[in-house]
């Protein structure tokens, strides 16, 4: 063993000790690719002589990298060398039949880099005539060699399959047709000769042999492959059952080649009607070893169909073709892989979009096809435990089935609207079966209940009202199904999913009503012992309620007997417990604003609705008082279960109180408002006791939203003591709940709020300035922190609401005595966030604002104000920075649609500061900001007689005309004309 053979092996093993020697080692073999010449002769003798794999892989990598790489550093005087070293390797003289795999394949990429410089070059016209006169009389090994080789050329350069540059695909071409005219006859019949010698001797041998054929039968002449000695050859090696699965998974992928082989459709059918695929759709067993083969056959003569119809050509036609294959497909689709069942569903979903007028044979594959769907959808009967009460392996696996059932029931969905009778037909023996049978299992109900649901997602809503054809009779069955299973979880949840689909066939057939109420009352729906079914069932009662309360109002009664215990559990000792414990739209309060919803509809009479809301009310509010008394003698903690247990009273309160408005409570029937009132007041002392729980004040805001609604000018005596206590240790997100409250209620109530607002806004204005530093928004983009956005969101919250105060009239709040000494903070924040905040729509919101106060508070041009300073303070601070500086900046995008909004708002605040300012603003403005700019005085004296206009849109024109040129000046050359 020489040196470089000892610093090769060092260089390939990673575990040596001592780093610094494998340094050396591998700078040492670095040095001896340095020469080319040297290196490719010092290569082919180590490939002849040294027995050591890592030495001959280092060769084969060194020689592969010089002719790829360095091609044009080679000296010419060596390429007939490396032309016959590299071809002999490849042919005659191959590596040892005991190489590894990486060795054999590393040589096939060099001589394949080689041919790709070489052929079909002058250079070198002839390799493959080279080679092929030696193979018939060739061993394994170099049959072996010379499919790899094939390979490896059909990877490094002729396949399409991978990316190619334009000069790729245009030498792929050339070598294409030069190997057409000169070598790919005596290359096919290398193939046929090496298929039938070895294949019985050497299946692997074979399949390596095969799969080189696979790949060139796309660009060869298609009869050299497809002709009466190939094809039975081809189909012998399939159905032999001698013949390994690899070995017919092989002869599969050459037949699967011919087949997608492109031609015109004629051709191919004449093609397809050769092929004898009708010995593998006999035998199952053949069907599952080449599936692909299977459905790509399958495809092909659905393509002839649709080119071509059903016209018989020579005794064949694409149906009968298609009529043949179509058993196997189904076969395939229920024993398949997960990758082979996704082309199975392609071509079946194209084939159901094809027979659209479909024959009574047709209807009965397409009821094939639907039972196929249905078995790939079940679950697995090991996970039913696990499903039920849904445990890690029980969620996985229901995600793993939602995934595998999406194109499925794509697939389902075509049917239904290409099939609508032959799927409700289906649907309906299913339904049957399931309802006559004692023993029918979860998994099959599971799977006919989602079936169903689907159905109804494909139904047109004037079909799903009216129950056209078997539809009525199938939501019939639906409504009075109870199957043994119901009370799997998953079982429940879909059928109760697939009702509330169909609740609209219920508006045109209300004879069904009680059969609905029985759903959703009994222990199918809202009484489910699941404690998710039953809160899912309360919230798809919920949006039951809503479509059909007019219709619901005279079974009120029964309706509230049967949710008497699930109302009873909000005032229970245990409401506390973990059942409850839950948030989002199904936390179990639904069920409240269904009955809130019903009893406030105004058929119910005055007395009824009172005593249904009273029965509702009074429980309610006793458990809060019961609550609240037990909290101030005990204490409260925010993770407690009372916390939690009054959290969901005032979450139920809520929920009920939807279904009334402020007409409702105040004119017509007032004694429901005396009954919100009174519970508000309830409700509100529990803010008063505890104020800093932020848990119980989220809630509460969110139920003091709809008495503002409900109650209107009556809630306003409760409002200073409200909004006082919910002020308390607010924190940003808090901040942004209690100042949407406020916008509400000054919407509401507009300037009557005026006395309350003068007395909270002091509280409003210091924790917002303690909340909100100036540099609070400084963060890198995309490095914005969740309390930063929590600021974000806030500051955004806060310019609403002075922009709702502004423009309700209320802008007298922020000069009243008790307000005064924030007006310049608050002065100084509208107005840098007008000039530069990066958001668009907030520097808009914030010029608007200032344009009302300049309406509200300059009513006059000698300078009597109402505000001292402050007109001074539009002319020389906003005027300038806002009007003229923030758009002469080049950040100021006119190309933004945004952008020129914010301009037309600045044009209009100009136009009121004329109209409001008169002389001192335009003297002002002209002077100090526009001369200031250098704008010439003829363009100022333009400027100033297009303010005196009430042509705002021609002012606006203007005015952006100058700041362009203005812009330009700056760069040095003016453009105005």
């Amino acid at each position: 063993m020489d040196d470089l053979e000892k610093a090769i092996l060092l260089a390939y093993e990673p575990s040596v000790a001592d780093s610094a020697l494998r340094a050396q080692a591998i700078a040492f073999c670095d040095r001896v690719k340095a020469d080319p010449s040297a290196l490719i002769r010092l290569c082919l003798d180590r490939l002849r002589r040294s027995p050591l794999v890592p030495v001959q892989f280092w060769c084969l990598q060194a020689l592969h990298d010089v002719i790829l790489l360095r091609y044009s550093s080679i000296p010419p005087a060596d390429l007939p060398l490396l032309r016959s070293a590299m071809l002999s390797l490849a042919s005659d003289r191959p590596l040892p039949a005991a190489s590894p795999p990486f060795l054999k394949n590393k040589l096939a990429q060099a001589v394949a880099a080689l041919i790709r410089h070489e052929y079909p070059a002058s250079s070198w016209p002839d390799p493959f005539l080279c080679v092929l006169p030696s193979l018939p009389a060739a061993d394994p090994a170099s049959i072996d060699m010379f499919a790899r080789f094939l390979a490896a050329l059909d990877d490094d350069l002729l396949s399409l399959d991978y990316p190619r540059s334009p000069e790729e695909v245009s030498t792929a071409s050339q070598v294409k047709d030069t190997m057409r005219q000169q070598c790919v006859p005596q290359i096919a019949r290398h193939w046929y000769d090496a298929a039938s010698l070895y294949n019985s001797l050497d299946p692997s041998l074979v399949s390596l042999v095969l799969d080189t054929m696979r790949r060139y039968i796309t660009w060869i002449d298609i009869g050299l492959v497809a002709n009466d000695a190939f094809v039975p050859l081809l189909f012998d090696l399939i159905l032999a059952p001698s013949s390994t699965d690899q070995l017919s998974a092989a002869a599969g992928s050459c037949v699967l080649a011919i087949v997608l082989k492109r031609m015109d459709h004629r051709q191919k059918m004449v093609l397809l009607s050769s092929l004898p695929l009708s010995r593998i759709f006999a035998n199952p067993d053949l069907v599952q070893k080449v599936p692909a083969l299977v459905t790509g056959y399958a495809a092909e003569a659905l393509e002839c169909y649709k080119r071509l119809g059903s016209a018989d050509m020579d005794g064949y036609s694409p149906l009968n073709l298609l009529d043949e294959a179509l058993p196997s497909i189904l076969y395939v689709m229920q024993e398949s892989e997960e990758m082979e069942l996704s082309n199975v569903v392609d071509f079946l979903s194209d084939y159901v979009i094809a027979m659209k007028s479909h024959s009574e044979k047709q209807a009965m594959y397409l009821s094939q096809i639907l039972e196929a769907i249905r078995v790939q959808i079940l679950y697995d009967p090991m996970y039913r435990n696990n499903l039920d009460l849904p445990d890690k392996i029980g969620k996985e696996e229901e995600d793993q089935m939602g995934e595998h059932r999406r194109e499925l029931l794509t697939l389902f969905s075509t049917i239904c609207r290409v099939a609508p009778s032959v799927t409700q037909l289906f649907i309906q023996n299913l339904v049957i079966t399931a309802l006559s049978s004692s023993k029918s299992s979860v998994e099959d109900v599971e799977a006919m209940l989602t079936l169903f649901y689907r159905l109804g997602e494909t139904i047109k809503e004037e079909a799903a009202r009216t129950g056209n054809g078997s539809l009525g009779e199938l939501v019939q069955l639906l409504l009075s199904a109870r199957f043994p299973c119901h009370n799997h979880r998953l079982v429940a949840l879909i059928y109760l999913e697939t009702v509330s689909r169909f609740i609209k066939f219920v508006q045109d057939n209300a004879q069904y009503i009680p059969h609905v109420l029985a759903v959703f009352l009994d222990e199918r729906g809202i009484h489910h012992p699941n404690v998710n079914v039953s809160r899912r069932a309360s919230y798809l009662f919920t949006r039951a309620v809503k479509l059909l309360k007019a219709k619901f109002v005279p079974y009120l009664d029964v309706i509230l007997q049967g949710l008497q215990d699930i109302v009873a559990q909000f005032t229970s000792s245990d409401c506390s417990s973990k059942d409850l414990k839950c948030s989002g739209p199904e936390d179990g309060s639904q069920t409240f604003e269904a009955i809130g919803l019903l009893i406030g509809m105004e058929d119910v009479s005055p007395e009824k609705q009172s005593e249904y809301l009273a029965a509702l009310l009074d429980p309610l509010s006793q458990k809060l008082k019961g609550l609240l008394s037990d909290a101030k003698a005990h204490g409260l903690e925010e993770s407690s279960a009372k916390v939690s247990t009054i959290q969901q009273i005032i979450m139920a309160l809520n929920a009920l109180s939807k279904g009334f408005n402020e007409r409702l409570a105040t004119s017509s029937r007032p004694a429901i408002g005396i009954m919100f009132k009174k519970t508000l007041g309830v409700v509100l002392e529990i803010l008063v006791s505890f104020p800093n729980i932020r848990a119980l004040r989220n809630k509460i805001t969110s139920f003091i939203h709809r008495m503002v609604e409900i109650l209107g000018a009556s809630i306003l005596p409760f409002l200073p003591m409200l909004l006082k206590h919910l002020l308390v240790e607010s924190e940003p997100e808090d901040m942004v709940d209690f100042l949407v409250l406020v916008n509400q209620l000054i919407c509401k109530f507009s300037t009557s709020l005026e006395p309350i607002l003068e007395d909270v806004f002091p509280a409003i204005a210091s924790r917002l300035i303690e909340i909100l530093p100036r540099d609070a928004f400084s963060a890198v983009p995309g490095c914005i922190t969740e309390e930063v956005r929590e600021l974000q969101d806030l500051q955004r919250t806060l310019y609403t609401f002075l922009h709702v105060m502004a423009n309700h009239n209320l802008s007298l709040v922020f000069i009243a005595p008790s307000c005064w000494r924030f007006l310049d903070a608050i002065m100084q924040l509208l107005l840098i966030t007008a000039c530069s905040h990066k958001d668009i729509l907030l520097r808009k919101m914030c010029v608007q604002i200032f344009v009302k106060l300049i309406k509200d508070w300059c009513t006059s041009y000698n300078g009597d104000d109402m505000v001292p300073g402050f007109r001074s303070f539009i002319i020389e601070k906003f005027a300038i920075n806002c009007c003229l500086h923030s758009v002469l900046d080049k950040s100021f995008d006119f190309r933004d649609a945004n952008s020129l909004i914010l301009f037309g708002e600045i044009v209009l605040a100009q136009k009121v500061m004329y109209e409001k300012l008169g002389s001192d603003f335009v003297a002002y403005f002209v002077s100090s900001g526009l001369q200031g700019a250098n704008c010439p005085h003829e363009l100022a004296e333009q400027y100033y007689e297009k303010l005196q206009t009430n042509d705002l849109k021609a002012l606006k024109s203007f005015y952006h005309l100058l700041i362009e040129n203005l812009r330009q000046q700056q760069n040095g050359s003016l453009v105005f004309r």
